[in-house]
């Protein structure tokens, strides 16, 4: 690439390391993680016996209708299908397996197990990879 130069965005960009955290950004980064593992304790705790599927929709719909409200638009006709299809796997199947899960395995248990969903993860792509 004779005659090119890339101009570097390194001066220009505030580094992160330079940063510091307060208290407030350290809460921030951890609430998401409380609320995903909290799961199984408020699925076993507070909500109804019996009826996994309407705690996953209790748990997926006002989310999803926020951020129809925050976006605004819906997916063009070429996303609609692959929408329907991601949405199925990533919200419909997993939440329902999930807290079918929640309801039957003691919560510790539970939350240990979707603790090693990473490593497994990992193992699987090594096997698949292979």
């Amino acid at each position: 690439l004779t005659g090119w130069t890339l101009s570097s965005m390194e001066g220009n960009l505030s580094s992160v390391e330079d940063k510091r955290s307060g208290w407030g950004t350290i809460a921030l980064t951890a609430l998401p993680a409380a609320v995903w593992g909290s799961t199984y304790a408020v699925t076993q705790l507070w909500l109804p016996p019996d009826r996994p599927l309407f705690a996953a929709t209790l748990r997926a719909l006002p989310v999803g209708l926020l951020m129809l409200l925050w976006l605004r638009r819906l997916p063009c006709r070429d996303w609609w299908w692959r929408s329907l299809v991601l949405g199925s796997l990533n919200i419909g199947v997993f939440y329902a397996l999930l807290f079918f899960a929640a309801y039957r395995l003691p919560s510790g248990l539970g939350a240990t197990l979707v603790a090693t969903a990473p490593m497994v993860t990992m193992m699987m792509v090594k096997i698949c990879a292979e």
